[in-house]
């Protein structure tokens, strides 16, 4: 297979997308990345599979067999893998980080390009692809994230990833709720704080989301921590003001998505 063979149109970027969803970059002025590159900021790519019909043991022994060494030769850092705990959403999510964007090209452009990660793709797919459908979006950490180390990584449990649509002009409101009030009434309700997101600014809509991530010690520990969250007066108030401040709602109709997920056995976050 080749490089051209190896990638695909992608409407989300209007570029090129690899086979298994590797937007191309054209390096841009990025003023949000620019302000945090210059504190030596990682970003992130958050990609998002859609496993084809009776393949996923397939694709997760490629992830276990492969794709994770040959990350790890090509200075791709894994920081987590997991699957929706519904399931029938056969989707496997990852969680890859990179010292800058151009690194990013760099080092993936390598991976893709290693005979050993040719081998094993096309091995690996000699009875079809494995993969219907891929997205990637790159983030960046909100300045209100925790810190994000390898010896921070949350273990156990279940992640749940949230993410927040809002009304034009009304994510620095959203930026500003977490930052001063929501992330401490999480922590103060037994929800673990582990990251926060921004899309990068060439992404879509990336004025508009908050991507994050809680963990929790089970589905129904969750569904306690959030019901004692939205009872609590200090939140009440919080939201009040905050929605007060901003002239209305801070997410746009049907814009709080929550999925839960469980860490794969091949995850450094399991």
């Amino acid at each position: 297979m080749n490089r051209r063979q190896f990638l695909v149109a992608s409407s989300a970027t209007a570029g090129a997308l690899a086979i298994t969803g590797c937007a191309s970059y054209q390096p841009r002025r990025d003023p949000l990345v620019g302000s945090r590159a210059a504190v030596g900021e990682s970003i992130y790519e958050m990609r998002i599979y859609t496993i084809a019909p009776g393949k996923a043991e397939s694709l997760h022994n490629r992830f276990r067999n492969h794709t994770l060494r040959l990350f790890a030769k090509h200075g791709i850092e894994s920081v987590g893998y997991w699957m929706p705990v519904e399931t029938a959403d056969l989707r496997l999510f990852f969680l890859l980080r990179y010292p800058s964007r151009e690194a990013r090209e760099t080092r993936w452009n390598a991976f893709v390009e290693d005979p050993d990660w040719k081998a094993a793709y096309k091995a690996s797919e000699a009875n079809g692809p494995l993969v219907s459908k891929a997205e990637n979006p790159f983030l960046i950490r909100t300045d209100y994230s925790p810190a994000h180390s390898k010896g921070n990584i949350s273990k156990g449990g279940v992640f749940e990833l949230r993410t927040y649509t809002t009304p034009a002009g009304r994510l620095p409101n959203l930026d500003a709720r977490f930052r001063d009030h929501t992330l401490k009434l999480f922590a103060k309700h037994g929800m673990t704080n582990w990251l926060y997101f921004h899309k990068m600014a060439d992404q879509s809509e990336s004025d508009v989301t908050l991507m994050y991530f809680l963990t929790h010690a089970s589905q129904a520990a969750a569904k306690a921590s959030f019901s004692a969250f939205g009872a609590d007066p200090a939140w009440k108030t919080a939201r009040e003001a905050s929605e007060k401040n901003a002239s209305g709602s801070l997410t746009a109709p049907g814009g709080v998505k929550s999925l839960f997920l469980a860490a794969t056995d091949y995850s450094p976050t399991r």
